[in-house]
């Protein structure tokens, strides 16, 4: 007895100090294991050890020649052993772990060994065969882990009345841990997802243990990622329910490669009751999986910024990053910004420094609409990564935006066209928002001079943005707008067909052309090119208005009540008016917040007599000039904005600012909704 306790002692010191890696090779004989080697065969020939006793001497035995590499050996003492008989009810807990350490060894060994055969049916058979060994390991694992748990505790409560301190984890070691984790892998490698997600599954319906709360972190994670990206609703099953025989997820060239089915005297002890939750849809639970996966990251995190703690830091940071990333694919989808900006504050604690970690917060502020707290954000993504030039775009297309923080703006542009070579490809776009931003100050200034010198200023803004990228058409689209602002009227002509010739159908600059061409009273080309535009663009509700316009004065108003009785039936379709949150008020604010079409310029004369002479487009004439501030600048504040994880994002387009007609104008439907995530 004493040789075998040496024995199973010193090989596993030598485990603890020489740890085995999965796809590693045989390490041979060592001088250490010749001294186990010696122990084991002294107990063994003894003859006078217990059947008990001397089943454990031979799987430590196998165990010998697996790390020794003498696989077949190890294949024949579990043969002889009878492995399969071995009892699990009414035995100590180790030997429970001897159990499932034999029943990983020897997977590793039929995996390890070469099939002589090349025959299919043989390979089919191997792989049943080694993973089956897998699923044992790994059942039989989580039951020892429970039973050790339970008698430690059990120890503690009865050595005091008080109630004593939590057990240590216990180390899983290399045979338990990968009982626990190959068989899955297995599975996917042999493409058959189906059997591969429900091992997940059996996994973490076992009650948790101390020991096992960080597999099960990691198996939340993997099977939430399946679940996003492996699954679609048609092929998805509840956990409670039998998997489908035939699924498409799985391999059909690789249908012959299933697990055998098996049972044991005795398996781990799972969670059960009628008040379970129980998800319907793959993105709910794999949404249920990643708030239980950040709940545990969570409580886990290292946050010591100690030398010592260093690599504890970044694993715990990096398993933190990847269930943010996943959550934001998975909330994404949802629409629910909100809530993953909540759970993005949460992960500000890892944050330190981390410029990931904060740029998505600030892009899902962004997407909740909390534009004031993400250019707050954005500025520390400034500092942490200063040579990028879509921080200071994004932050200034915030606050160009509905926060209207044009000085900040204007600072924001300023920092990309003065960053020098580091950022040259961005500093047109750079350029394209400083003269957005004077043409902006110059609607809000109340001085006719300070008016005319902002206007210059924006004119050279977007002069040399075009300058700096002559094929970007949405550069010459903005000067062709400022040039119209200014009454150049031939000048914003030939920038508008620039623009036209680098993007055809963009629907802004085909709205500018045709305002154009009704300010030098070409209304029936004017009114071809709106119909040519709608062709495209047919809910654009502004394209829509000056539709009208015009058709009043081509066609006649029998036309134009037609096109006012379509806009009618678009709006009905766009807006359910018996919902009391789409009231004219909030449909009338999602209007001035709709993006994606230019202004109508439809406007009296009189009402801006510092825009010069205008030409007549009815009785009351025509105007380029913006009526108000809210409506005089067109930002796609809706526009989509990438969340993708660790990359760093394209540049957003810059914001529009459209020729204005009447207010409430703006309606188009495909940008009623929040940004996407991708």
């Amino acid at each position: 007895m004493a040789e075998l306790l040496l024995g199973e002692s010193k090989l596993e010191q030598y485990l603890k100090e020489h740890p085995l890696r999965q796809g590693a090779s045989p390490r041979g004989p060592r001088p250490q294991l010749t001294e186990v080697r010696k122990h084991l065969t002294a107990a063994l020939d003894r003859g006078n050890l217990k059947s008990e006793f001397l089943q454990e001497s031979n799987l430590i035995m196998a165990k010998l020649h697996y790390v020794e590499g003498d696989y077949e050996e190890a294949l024949n003492i579990y043969s002889r052993v009878g492995l399969e008989d071995w009892p699990l009810t009414g035995v100590p807990p180790y030997r429970l772990r001897m159990a499932a350490d034999a029943y990983a060894t020897k997977g590793l060994c039929l995996e390890k060994l070469p099939i002589s055969s090349s025959a299919s049916n043989l390979h089919v058979d191997r792989e049943q065969d080694v993973i089956t060994c897998y699923e044992k390991a790994g059942d039989i694992a989580l039951l020892y882990l429970q039973e050790i748990e339970r008698v430690i505790l059990s120890n503690i409560q009865n050595r005091s009345p008080k109630p004593g301190p939590a057990p240590h984890d216990q180390e899983l070691g290399f045979f338990l841990e990968t009982g626990l984790q190959r068989a899955h892998v297995l599975y996917f490698k042999n493409g058959n997802l189906t059997r591969g997600v429900g091992r997940f599954r059996e996994i973490l319906r076992a009650v948790e243990t101390r020991t096992t709360q960080n597999l099960r972190m990691t198996i939340a994670r993997q099977l939430a990622e399946i679940l996003l990206r492996g699954m679609c609703e048609q092929s998805y099953w509840n956990p409670l329910e039998d998997p489908p025989c035939q699924s498409p997820l799985d391999d059909p060239l690789r249908k012959g490669a299933n697990t055998k089915t098996y049972t044991l005297t005795r398996k781990a002890r799972v969670y059960s009751g009628e008040n379970i939750f129980c998800p319907q849809e793959n993105t709910e639970e794999a949404l249920l999986l990643l708030l239980i996966s950040e709940s545990m990251a969570n409580r886990d995190a290292v946050l010591s910024r100690i030398p010592e703690h260093k690599s504890d830091r970044l694993i715990s940071l990096q398993s933190a990053s990847v269930v943010y990333d996943l959550l934001t694919i998975a909330l994404g989808r949802r629409g629910q910004y909100e809530m993953l900006s909540e759970c993005l504050e949460r992960a500000m604690k890892f944050a330190f420094e981390e410029f990931h970690l904060w740029y998505q917060f600030a892009l899902s502020l962004m997407a909740a609409g909390k534009s004031a707290r993400a250019v707050k954000v954005l500025k520390e993504c400034i500092r942490l990564k200063p040579d990028d030039a879509t921080i200071p775009l994004l932050a200034a297309k915030l606050c160009m935006g509905s926060l209207h923080w044009l000085e900040e703006a204007e600072k924001f542009a300023k920092t990309v066209v003065d960053a020098g070579e580091k950022t040259s490809e961005f500093k047109a776009k750079g350029y394209l928002a400083l003269g957005l931003t004077y043409s902006l100050q110059a609607t809000d200034a109340s001085l006719r001079g300070m008016q005319e010198v902002l206007q210059r200023k924006a004119l050279l803004a977007f002069q040399r943005a075009h300058s700096l990228s002559p094929t970007d058409h949405q550069a010459a689209f903005y000067l062709a707008l400022q040039l119209a602002i200014s009454r150049q009227i031939p000048e914003a002509l030939g920038y508008v067909r620039q623009a036209l010739q680098l993007q055809g159908d963009d629907a802004n600059s085909l709205h500018l052309l045709a305002l154009l061409l009704s300010a030098q009273k070409h209304y029936h080309d004017a009114l071809n090119i709106i119909d040519m535009a709608l062709s495209e663009y047919p809910e654009n509700f502004i394209l829509l208005f000056s539709k009208v316009k015009l058709e009043s004065l081509c066609r006649g108003p029998d036309e134009a009540l037609l096109t006012c009785k379509h806009m009618l039936q678009i709006w009905k379709s766009c807006y359910n008016l018996t919902n009391p949150r789409l009231c004219p008020r909030h449909v009338s604010s999602s209007l001035q917040s709709g993006a994606g079409a230019v202004g109508s310029g439809l406007v009296s004369a009189e009402q801006h007599p510092q825009a010069g002479p205008a030409t007549p487009l009815d009785d009351t004439g025509t105007d380029l000039a913006p009526r108000s501030r809210s409506l005089h600048w067109h930002w796609e504040a809706r526009r989509s904005h990438s969340l993708y994880p660790r990359s760093c994002q394209p540049l957003p387009d810059v914001p529009q600012r459209p020729v204005h007609a009447g207010s409430g104008s703006r309606a188009p439907r495909e940008h009623r909704g929040s940004p996407a995530v991708v």
